[in-house]
């Protein structure tokens, strides 16, 4: 054993890089935090579109036993106008040869328009209530029936029955359309009327109490006395018959514009006004109904015949309209500014989640059928890369406080089957890491050391002192199988091959994380890996097990430092030198997964930063031509498809499903995420009769869908985030427990 050892003291200041990691760690809670902020933003916006969209059913609502015993006689036989002044109950008839026309359930882009079209044409005004979550999503709509002089009313928010709602929830129901009212047209109104009632001999003693405790706040609730039934389709002569009061009776009458297909009531309303004037009538609004009857009454106390008060259009500001003003105002442009980013964000990711989810099938697709053949072509019985490879090789171990680890990795080594050479580049561990190798005393293993520069330097380091023209890189927690080395080096034989990446697998799966590491690697390696090696654009070249000419790193300039992923960054850099990068399957090694979740997103966030940084480095290979050109045609589009895009959009699937099972339908979509989670266990139980492994670690794979994958999507977030704002990282330690030992003790 040869040692390389610099002039140097055990103790040193922090070299420059490891302050300029400190600095970087320390800007990277920022970068989380923005990342959090981001995903909850997206499920405040789902949730607001959910909530928005609340089914509106149909106007009927069977209540058995209900009674009427708390409801006052005089308001059970009066009129359709319920109001509270003083804290009495008071009802109020629309006059004679009037007709207060009156719509429910808008505004709808549809037939809302529409219908105000007729009113204008004919000069009626319209009194309109409305569900405040269509306010919020059509708000150019309500502001055009007021400009008009129509008139508004509180249909509630989500169009739910209050009489089965708690004070809070009615209070709610009602500030919310309130302030939507106030954020579309700039007024908040006075009156109401609850979904689901009809004329005032209904009221019972569940929805009682709530015209009680919303008559306290100052509001009017209208009910009706003619309803055109229109919601049931009849036809247009039974809507204009239906909707007639008989004998010259005063009438508030029932339409709806909004909460299905109300062709029928469009063609209706033109006849039914022209049918009314015919009979002497005049329409008004809810205000104007109840200033008529109001003066009806002064003229009769004053000594004026009745029909001398003036029956009003009730055209221009409403009686029952309050500009909004104040935080009100502000909360409701708040609140419409809200609704119209989900009412844009929701499609685009509805459009989105096709998107991905016709690639991520493609994909399982795509690697179903080239991992088949890859695994048919390399395993058939004449299938050879050339003559065996029986020259010793370079194995190069980086180590940085590997003391649990190193160990293992070098007396797994030194069973190797193949001739070896072992370099050990210790980079400037304080753990006696160095120390613990030299004190083993295997056969050829040299130990250098070096300040600590990173990973990059500590290969490079090795590759410069390494003898043989094939070089073998692995981590220093990494353990080899005997034939290991052996195997990785055969495709050498071809000599077309400047790299070789290995099989690496998880050996302590044992734990939760580990276990859904190892269904990750072994679907990573065994489907994708495949994959890319037939479509000769193999992005990555584990750190853990890789193989490489000496003269093709060199011709690469090394192990670059411009990236935290120096193992994507030499593999491209290969491609793009001409050079072909193989998957050698039977070439194993054990390699411990990280021991918690902060050491899994240090990781993970590693990986996939460096990755777009190693893209975004050889980005230029799109244009070039040659190897370089042929891989940033197909490769580059691929990574970024599969590795960067596709995951980051994949959380729709997720998000989407939990929006349906809340706001649509939950069975349909528990069934669809089911569906996809079994496309998913189908290639996963294919990767492992690939590679060997036993099928009892894929019962963890619904519990990996439902927590581990959330957490690569917030750290491949987390990445972008980085990206966008130009932060920089270096190489991370992980804390190790060298419990990876032999390959038995894993299995």
């Amino acid at each position: 054993m040869t040692t390389t050892t610099p002039s140097r003291g055990r103790r040193r200041a922090p070299s420059r890089i490891e302050r300029a990691a400190g600095k970087a760690a320390a800007l990277q809670r920022p970068r989380v935090l923005l990342a959090l902020l981001l995903l909850l933003a997206l499920t405040s916006v789902l949730l607001l579109d959910g909530y928005l969209r609340a089914e509106v059913g149909d106007d009927q609502r069977v209540r058995t036993g209900a009674g009427a015993d708390d409801v006052p006689d005089d308001v059970l036989e009066g009129g359709p106008i319920l109001t509270f002044p003083g804290g009495r109950a008071t009802t109020v008839s629309v006059p004679d040869k009037t007709i207060v026309l009156t719509f429910d359930d808008g505004p709808d882009p549809t037939w809302t328009p529409q219908v105000l079209r007729i009113l204008e044409k004919y000069d009626v005004p319209g009194t309109f209530f409305v569900v405040g979550s269509m306010v919020a999503r059509h708000p150019d709509i309500v502001r055009d029936m007021v400009e008009q002089g129509d008139e508004v009313g509180v249909h509630t928010f989500t169009h739910v029955d209050l009489s089965y709602q708690s004070e809070s929830r009615v209070t709610r129901e009602m500030e919310q359309t309130q302030l939507a009212l106030a954020g579309a047209a700039g007024i908040t109104t006075t009156l109401f009327r609850a979904p689901y009632s009809s004329r005032t001999d209904a009221v019972d003693d569940y929805s009682w109490p709530v015209y009680q405790q919303l008559g306290e706040d100052g509001y009017t609730s209208v009910f009706i006395d003619t309803d055109s039934d229109d919601w049931k389709e009849p036809g247009v002569s039974e809507i204009v018959q239906w909707a007639t009061p008989e004998d010259g009776e005063g009438a508030s009458v029932l339409f709806h514009d909004a909460g299905g297909d109300r062709s029928q009531t469009i063609a209706a309303l033109p006849k039914y006004i022209e049918k009314m004037k015919a009979q002497g009538y005049t329409f008004t609004t809810v205000s104007g109904a109840m200033e008529q009857q109001q003066e009806a009454a002064g003229a009769v106390q004053g000594g004026t015949p009745p029909g001398a008060a003036a029956a009003g259009t009730g055209r221009g500001l409403q009686a029952a309209h309050h500009r909004a003003t104040g935080s009100t105002l502000w909360e409701g442009r708040a609140l419409v500014a809200a609704v119209a980013v989900a009412e844009w964000t929701v499609p685009a990711l509805s459009a989105g989640l096709v998107v991905v989810g016709v690639a991520v099938l493609g994909r399982f697709g795509l690697m179903l059928v080239l991992a088949r053949r890859h695994h048919r072509r390399r395993n058939r019985r004449r299938f050879g890369w050339g003559p065996p490879v029986t020259r010793p090789v370079s194995v190069i171990v980086p180590a940085y406080n590997e003391k649990e680890c190193i160990a293992n990795t070098l007396r797994s080594l030194a069973r190797s089957t193949h001739p070896i050479e072992i370099i050990v580049v210790d980079d400037g561990s304080t753990d006696g890491t160095a120390e613990i190798a030299e004190s083993l005393g295997l056969p050829g293993v040299r130990v250098v050391r070096q300040a600590n520069a990173g990973k990059p330097a500590a290969l490079n380091n090795g590759v410069r002192h390494a003898r043989h023209d094939i070089v073998v890189m692995m981590d220093g927690d990494t353990v080899f199988e005997p034939d290991t080395v052996r195997r990785l080096v055969q495709p050498f034989a071809d000599p077309s091959v400047g790299a070789v990446a290995g099989n690496a697998k998880v050996g302590n799966r044992r734990t939760l994380i580990g276990a859904w590491q190892h269904i990750e690697y072994v679907m990573g390696f065994n489907l994708d890996r495949r994959m890319y090696d037939l479509l000769r654009c193999m992005p990555t070249i584990p750190g853990a097990i890789g193989a490489f000419r000496r003269e093709a790193v060199l011709q690469a300039g090394g192990m670059s430092e411009d990236t935290l992923a120096e193992d994507t960054d030499i593999t491209i850099a290969l491609h793009r030198a001409g050079w072909r990068v193989v998957y050698q399957e039977h070439a194993r090694a054990w390699t411990e997964a990280p021991g918690s979740l902060k050491q899994l997103w240090s990781q993970r966030y590693r990986w996939s930063y460096g990755t777009m940084q190693a893209l975004w480095k050889h980005r230029g290979a799109l244009t070039d031509r040659g190897p370089s050109g042929r891989f940033g045609r197909v490769g580059l589009p691929l990574v970024v498809l599969f590795q960067i895009l596709t995951p980051l959009f994949a959380p729709l699937i997720d998000v989407f499903t939990a929006y349906s099972m809340i706001f649509i339908d939950f069975r349909a979509a528990l069934l669809a995420w089911l569906a996809v989670l079994a496309v998913q266990m189908l290639c996963a139980a294919y990767a492992f009769r690939l590679d060997g492994e036993k099928y009892r670690y894929l019962l963890m794979m619904p519990l990996q869908q439902l927590a581990y994958r959330q957490m690569m999507y917030l750290v491949l977030i987390h990445s972008c985030v980085t990206a966008l704002t130009g932060g920089r990282l270096r190489w991370q330690k992980l804390k190790r427990t060298g419990e990876v030992g032999t390959p038995a003790g894993t299995a």
